[in-house]
C-alpha cells in the first residue's frame, strides 16, 4: 500500500473513521478491517488510522461504542432463528437479513466544536482576503517605487560615466603638459673620468 499522507486530520475524517469503526463493531467485524477500509478511503495507512482512533477519536465515542456493542449482541440473537420441521427433523439455523444500520450518535459538544471550527475558518478566509488586497496594493506601490529608482539609477550611471570621461581627459591633458614642460627642461648628463653619471647644467 502506497498511501502515506502526513497532513493533519480534519473533523470530517475523524467522523468517517468513527462511523466505519462503529459499523464494523455492530456487524461483528474487527477494528483492523475498519482501519484498512478507512485508510483506503482517506489515502492513509491503517496504522495511522488505528493510532488516530486510539489516541483521539475513541474517547469522543465511548457511548457510541457501547451502543454498537449492544446492537451487535441483539443482532446475533435476532439473526439466528431456530426453525423446526414438522416432520421432526433436526432444527435448522437460518440467518435473517441484518438490521438497518443506525447512524452513530454524535455528542452535542463534538457538533458544536465542529461548527466553531467552521466559523473560525470562514473568519480567517475573510481576513485573508483583506490581507491579500492590502498586499496587492503594497506590491503595486513597491513596483512604482522600483521603477522610479531604476530610472534614477540609470541617470546616476550616465552622470558617473560622464564624470569619469571628464577626469580621464583632464589626466590626459595634465600628463601632456607635464611631458611638454619636461621636454623643455631636458637635463643633460655626462660620464666623468671615473665612469660615474653626472648632470650637466
Amino acid at each position: 500500500m502506497s498511501s502515506t499522507r502526513q497532513d493533519a486530520w480534519t473533523a470530517d475524517e475523524d467522523l468517517l473513521l468513527a462511523e466505519v469503526i462503529l459499523r464494523h463493531i455492530r456487524e461483528g467485524g474487527t477494528q483492523l478491517q475498519a482501519f484498512e477500509e478507512v485508510g483506503r478511503q482517506l489515502s492513509r495507512t491503517s496504522a495511522a488510522c488505528g493510532f488516530r482512533w486510539n489516541s483521539h477519536v475513541r474517547k469522543q465515542y465511548k457511548s457510541g461504542i457501547e451502543h454498537a456493542k449492544k446492537q451487535r449482541k441483539e443482532g446475533k440473537k435476532a439473526g439466528k432463528q431456530i426453525l423446526k420441521d414438522t416432520a421432526g427433523q433436526e432444527p435448522q439455523v437460518a440467518e435473517t437479513p441484518s438490521l438497518p444500520q443506525a447512524k452513530p450518535e454524535i455528542e452535542l459538544d463534538v457538533v458544536l466544536n465542529y461548527i466553531e471550527k467552521l466559523y473560525r475558518v470562514a473568519g480567517r478566509a475573510a481576513t485573508n482576503e483583506d490581507e491579500q488586497k492590502q498586499l496587492r496594493e503594497r506590491v503595486k506601490e513597491l513596483e512604482k517605487e522600483n521603477n522610479s529608482l531604476a530610472i534614477e539609477l540609470t541617470g546616476l550611471r550616465e552622470d558617473y560615466q560622464a564624470l569619469i570621461n571628464i577626469l580621464n581627459k583632464a589626466r590626459k591633458m595634465a600628463s601632456e603638459k607635464e611631458e611638454e614642460s619636461l621636454g623643455q627642461q631636458k637635463a643633460k648628463f655626462q660620464i666623468d673620468k671615473y665612469g660615474n653619471l653626472e648632470r650637466v647644467e
